[in-house]
């Protein structure tokens, strides 16, 4: 009766050899394990400060809204300050953003659309600027670093001189 599993024989030298890219296979191994567990502590760490910053937003608007709740009758000096309290909070927010490298997109009323920037959701008839200009700028748009997260949304002037030049004729 014959073996039935197969012998290889490998000599010493490639024996060796494998042996030594094992044990470096082994270390590099542990190596990304410690590297990936660190990073994950990291992101673990980043994301915590990320949500306790934006439960201090969070408690700044529902002390506004519980205030607003039980005080119906608010002072006109309570009124004249509200929007300075809301803008706070935006900067807070705006803030919190930023150190995340997610930046607004600056965009200018009455200039010509970047389409790269931004996607045009409406036009408006408009005479005192000239077509395709910027005539409001609905929804602020983000990058996120290098890259456009959302473009802004934006309505654009429609000129109406080519139907006055038909309503002429």
């Amino acid at each position: 009766m014959s073996d039935p599993s197969p012998k290889y024989l490998i000599s010493l030298e490639l024996r060796n050899l494998l042996v030594q890219k094992l044990s470096t296979l082994e270390k590099d191994n542990v190596s990304l394990q410690k590297s990936l567990k660190e990073q994950q502590n990291q992101t673990t760490a980043q994301t915590e400060d990320l949500f306790l910053e934006l439960l201090e937003v969070a408690d700044a608007l529902e002390a506004l809204l519980y205030y607003l709740e039980n005080n119906p009758h608010q002072s006109s000096e309570f009124i004249a300050r509200l929007p300075n309290s809301i803008s706070a909070v935006n900067r807070k927010f705006l803030g919190i953003l930023r150190k995340r490298q997610l930046l607004p997109i600056e965009l200018q009323a009455g200039t010509e659309p970047d389409f790269n920037l931004c996607r045009v959701i409406d036009r408006e008839e408009r005479t005192d600027i000239p077509d395709q200009a910027i005539t409001k700028i609905v929804r602020r748009g983000f990058y996120w670093g290098e890259k456009v997260l959302r473009p802004a949304e934006v309505i654009t002037a429609k000129s109406n001189h080519g139907n006055e030049e038909k309503d002429n004729e």
